[in-house]
């Protein structure tokens, strides 16, 4: 699959997951999302840096903009992409903000995934750059972790520049914790970091099953997951259950229906606020800028309301 035309995005079924599978130096297929895709093309002429990582392999030009071009194979550790004689393919991908080109040995093809097919990985593995498999055929596709790669190659600020309020988080929070939910390991590294910052503790978890199995417990233990619940922190790509069937779920729970969700997601959160909002979001949020996270956070505390007649 080559050209220069740009991907087709996928419909409005929340639960369906469209894959670009693709190879790296060897036989193992891997995946992406389509969101994330651009377009693919041929790779253009690099020009080199100095002193860069070893899986930077250039700069590209693309249309004027300059594009940090990623041997996708060396970033994970399979080997590199070789680029003599005919150019291999280049996919164009946008994650959390940011253009990138990621060099491979072949694009397959796209296939449609329901996300209760996507698996997370074995808990031996979590270190992988893998978030998720899933059966294509009678093969194991690896769905890559590409927030990993990202925060080791291009690494970005993590740090909140401005301050927030730490005794108007805790006394929002009154004791209680966030509920962070991403299947990636750098993602809840980067979020668990920014709500520190602003005084806020936080529970982690991989995905939305695991989210919905932990607020279940609560609500058993406890009786009310309110008081140890103050918001949920989500993101939307997840194996087993995805962002917005974790929020459906939510709403339709009498027990936990007026928790404040938040969407962070590392596709563009623009496109997909009428999603969040349609599945009963109360927002969403591109990753990951700490001072916008710590904002957004700080207003859904505040209009978090105590009674929860919300209306649901």
């Amino acid at each position: 699959m080559s050209g220069t035309a740009p991907m087709a995005k996928p419909g409005a079924n929340d639960n369906r997951l469209e894959l670009l599978l693709f190879n790296l130096a060897g036989p193992q297929r891997f995946g992406i999302n389509v969101l994330k895709v651009k377009e693919i093309i041929p790779c253009p002429h690099l020009t080199h840096l100095p002193d860069s990582r070893p899986a930077v392999r250039g700069i590209a030009h693309l249309r004027g903009t300059p594009l940090s071009v990623i041997d996708l194979a060396t970033a994970i550790g399979r080997g590199q992409i070789d680029a003599a004689g005919e150019p291999p393919p280049l996919i164009i991908t946008e994650f959390s903000r940011r253009m990138q080109g990621f060099l491979v040995r072949r694009v397959d093809r796209i296939v449609i995934k329901d996300w209760r097919d996507v698996l997370p990985p074995p808990r031996g593995v979590q270190s992988s750059y893998v978030t998720g498999v899933t059966k294509v055929a009678d093969e194991l596709v690896q769905i890559l972790d590409v927030e990993r790669v990202l925060g080791e190659i291009l690494p970005e600020i993590t740090d909140c520049m401005t301050a927030h309020g730490a005794d108007e988080v805790s006394e929002l929070l009154q004791g209680r914790k966030i509920l962070v939910v991403d299947d990636s390991m750098v993602a809840r590294t980067q979020t668990a970091r920014t709500l520190s910052q602003i005084g806020a503790d936080c529970m982690m978890v991989r995905d939305g099953r695991e989210a919905l199995e932990a607020l279940e417990n609560i609500a058993r233990e406890d009786g009310d997951v309110y008081q140890r619940i103050a918001m949920v922190i989500s993101d939307i790509e997840m194996p087993e259950m995805d962002g917005y069937t974790l929020v459906h779920a939510l709403r339709a729970d009498p027990r936990m229906r007026d928790l404040y969700v938040l969407l962070h997601t590392s596709l563009d959160a623009a496109m997909n606020m009428d999603k969040a909002v349609s599945a009963g979001a109360d927002t969403a949020l591109t990753k990951f800028v700490p001072d916008e996270l710590a904002a957004c956070v700080v207003k859904g505390l505040r209009e978090g309301r105590v009674d929860r007649k919300r209306g649901r």
